[in-house]
């Protein structure tokens, strides 16, 4: 961990002093910036030396970097759920990428199981909304009298569950839809109205944004804005010019950077741009704060058929797995007049601690009649003290990716720990990431003791988020 904690400081600009004190906004503009499939290693303030991120490098050197930055799941849905709810997965009953097709009937059917005869387990099914009884950042805030926006990817119900029915006034591109079918205009979205063709959609959602920045500060009263990027999700569309740019570019030895991707990370970042100019523009940075992170690790994955668009070394695989390419995020938190510029922290953070920070950071309660699995992070950015938690866990109990090729699974992480449980053959997985970040020695054999008291935390967990797992199927043919 101090090795990846020294890469960080050392990709720093030599701008990232600490800004200048001055009393914190009572109540401060958030702005949450959520990345789809952007893995730990796409930026670089993360040491990548393809992918060009000035803007949220610059970020980066104006607030924390927490090098051991986790998404609540390893695919999509899940984490953008928990997100916004400060829940585990387990509790709001989403496990699993939200399948948008399926009958809204069978919404909220979290008892029974599904299965298929080439798969040796049987899996939960799992929800395919978010219940509009889970309270959201955007409801908190709300009733705090912030104004509140939604712009792009929404991915947590169809109609009757969308943004507007939980807790956001302004949605603009959010629908049941997980990626779009193409990233030029005519877009052919629910809730984005094409506008001009050819224009690029990573550019129309940072148009959208600046515009909602635009008018809320106008009104001089507090806002929230989430902006949920779809990119650099599939179908893998780029600018023609910058794709020239990234195809003509040296790629570094022994990586394997796609261009494609590449592109669309710039654009990205060329948006996360526009949104801090016009927070300049508008008077309003010292009074914003500005949480950036993704749902999960960038698609790459090792196995025969399947390859990947990125790269996240030293991670492991990417998105759907539990290793730490899955898994770790870029995680970002500015917080102007109280965040300490270019701070990298190697305390364990999650998106599910975001919900509770920012109640904490602008006065409101946290939502009551309901357990919060996230912690408020205002403590360790303040530099106070540091956090009390040393666990996390992880549970995507389905068949996941091109051929299965993820098996289902649950995941601890206690301190320098990690256990993996496969459930398939009941199999266990033992890495100590302080070692070995790459999980390439599995020491499950040499340390039984040590799994045995990982399995028994995992387990209690499970059981106390009710969490439901597979189970035989009887229904399995061998093909």
């Amino acid at each position: 961990m101090k090795a990846l904690t020294l890469l960080l400081t050392l990709c720093f600009p030599v701008i990232a002093t600490a800004q200048e004190a001055k009393e914190p906004a009572s109540k401060p503009n958030v702005i949450l910036i959520l990345i789809d499939d952007m893995g730990w290693a796409d930026v670089g303030f993360q040491g990548n030396e393809y992918y060009e991120t000035p803007n949220i490098d610059r970020l980066a050197s104006q607030g924390v970097v927490f090098s051991n930055g986790y998404a609540a799941n390893a695919v999509c849905s899940p984490s953008r759920a928990a997100i916004l709810t400060g829940r585990y997965p387990t509790r709001h009953g989403i496990t699993n990428w939200i399948e948008h097709w399926i009958p809204a009937a069978v919404a909220g059917d979290r008892d029974g199981y599904e299965s298929d005869s080439k798969n040796l387990l049987m899996t939960p099914k799992n929800d395919i909304y978010m219940e509009l009884e889970e309270v959201t950042i955007a409801e908190v805030l709300k009733d705090g009298g912030y104004q509140t926006g939604h712009i792009g990817k929404w991915h947590l119900g169809p109609a009757g569950w969308l943004p507007q029915d939980q807790g956001f006034d302004h949605n603009v591109g959010g629908s049941q839809k997980g990626s779009p079918s193409t990233y030029f205009d005519p877009y052919s979205m629910p809730n984005l109205p094409n506008r001009k063709k050819g224009e690029y959609l990573v550019d129309r959602l940072a148009d959208e944004a600046t515009t909602f920045i635009k008018r809320a500060a106008a009104k001089e009263e507090p806002f929230f804005l989430f902006l949920s990027h779809y990119a650099p999700h599939y179908p893998m569309n780029a600018k023609p010019e910058l794709l020239e740019y990234y195809k003509n570019k040296p790629m570094p030895e022994d990586r394997s950077f796609h261009p494609v991707f590449a592109a669309m990370v710039h654009s990205v970042d060329e948006s996360v741009g526009k949104v801090l100019a016009t927070l300049d523009a508008s008077g309003i940075t010292d009074d914003t704060v500005i949480f950036f992170t993704s749902d999960n690790g960038g698609q790459k994955t090792q196995r025969p058929g399947w390859s990947g668009p990125t790269d996240n070394t030293p991670m492991r695989d990417g998105k759907g797995f539990p290793y730490e390419g899955g898994i770790r995020e870029p995680f970002i938190v500015k917080w102007p007049g109280t965040t300490e510029g270019g701070r990298v922290s190697d305390e364990m953070v999650n998106i599910i601690d975001i919900l509770p920070t920012i109640c904490e950071m602008t006065g409101q309660p946290l939502p009551a009649g309901r357990v919060i699995d996230g912690i408020s992070l205002v403590p360790l950015l303040k530099k106070e003290q540091k956090l009390s938690r040393d666990t996390m866990y992880w549970h995507l109990p389905h068949y996941w990716g091109p051929g299965n090729v993820v098996h289902p699974y649950s995941a601890i992480r206690k301190g320098d720990w990690k256990l993996i449980h496969w459930y398939e053959g009941d199999k266990m997985e033992l890495y100590n990431l302080a070692d070995d970040v790459s999980e390439t020695n599995n020491m499950a054999a040499q340390m039984p003791g040590k799994v045995q008291a990982l399995s028994a935390n995992l387990d209690q967990w499970l059981k106390d988020q009710n969490a439901m797992l597979p189970i035989p199927n009887p229904m399995y043919r061998a093909q």
